[in-house]
């Protein structure tokens, strides 16, 4: 049926911000939101990242005063990343199997202090490697199946320490299924896994490195691991894979430049799907809001709505505490 105008009118009920609320298809929560935090060495020890404003290394009594914070805002978990010194990164990321290392400190000590807030533990060892790959390394090539024999021990000490969402990133195949096995024999059965199901081999990644101290480290590149930039149908191949291994829940990583991505996989699988909005991203708008060349509270609400509106669940992103705020908590 042909619209007839002047009858048919679409500004009508956009003319009023009363009205704007009432037809408003895409709403947000603090419950949406996933904070990442990076944890160091040290005691009350808040050291910037230089690349990230706004966004500090802060040491575990700082940590457990931002779950506090989390808590009084409504934001429901934590995403913790360890900063390691140089000295504790060896070719083989051992201090990752180091069930007193910096992280699972920082995942005890929250969970005693703030048992409310949900932790979501990061698996890979990249933040453990001498070389900042995210698996073992041998003549130039990543072991797929010896760092999957690593990751399931990394991830049961984690849930060991008080972790409620195993996050492996590390992107080797069948590594879902082997740490599902694993935690479940060892009495973790409730603890959940999401999956960085589709993550791409970014250029948006590089604040990040420096808020973990890989910056410098990295030997070569991830692209035999993480995904094609240009490529769609394979991740959809990779989620329905990590689904089929025991996944709860999905990640895909950037953020922005994938939400084609996402609308993708929400409506394939409809599993609770969620975006990492990452350091690059996040550099990006805080830059701009700097020079006043964005207004910043409504550039990181609208792209954070862009998340909603393509099918996030929920929204891993620095700007968590500002966006909870905007939302009145």
């Amino acid at each position: 049926m042909t619209a007839r105008f002047p009858n048919t009118r679409l500004r009508r009920p956009r003319a009023t911000n009363w009205s704007r609320r009432m037809i408003r298809e895409t709403r947000a929560t603090p419950d949406d939101l996933i904070w990442p935090i990076f944890i160091c060495e040290g005691r009350d020890t808040r050291e910037p990242v230089a690349s990230m404003p706004g966004v500090d290394r802060i040491s575990i009594d700082l940590a457990v005063k931002a779950a506090d914070e989390a808590k009084a805002l409504g934001i429901p978990c934590l995403a913790l990343f360890p900063s390691t010194p140089r000295d504790r990164r060896n070719e083989r990321g051992d201090e990752a199997l180091n069930k007193d290392n910096l992280i699972n400190r920082a995942l005890t000590a929250i969970k005693a202090a703030c048992p409310e807030i949900g932790l979501l533990a990061d698996v890979a060892l990249d933040p453990y490697t001498s070389h900042g790959q995210d698996g073992l390394l041998e003549d130039g090539e990543i072991l797929n199946d010896e760092t999957v024999g690593i990751l399931v021990q990394q991830a049961v000490l984690q849930a060991e320490a008080g972790a409620d969402i195993i996050a492996p990133s590390d992107m080797m195949d069948g590594r879902i299924g082997a740490i599902r096995d694993e935690l479940d024999k060892a009495g973790y059965a409730s603890v959940q896994i999401m999956a960085y199901s589709a993550k791409y081999a970014s250029s948006f990644y590089g604040p990040f490195r420096d808020a973990v101290g890989s910056s410098g480290v990295l030997q070569g590149d991830k692209k035999t691991y993480q995904m094609d930039p240009a490529n769609r149908l394979e991740a959809l191949r990779e989620v329905e894979q990590d689904i089929e291994e025991g996944a709860d829940s999905v990640m895909i990583k950037p953020g922005l430049p994938y939400l084609d991505i996402i609308h993708a996989v929400k409506g394939r699988f409809g599993l609770p799907t969620y975006a990492y909005q990452v350091s690059g991203e996040y550099a990006m708008l805080m830059a701009a809001a700097e020079k006043g060349w964005l207004d910043g509270d409504a550039a990181i609400w609208e792209a954070f709505l862009s998340f909603k509106r393509a099918g996030c669940d929920g929204v891993l992103t620095y700007f968590a505490p500002r966006l909870a705020r905007m939302m009145g908590a």
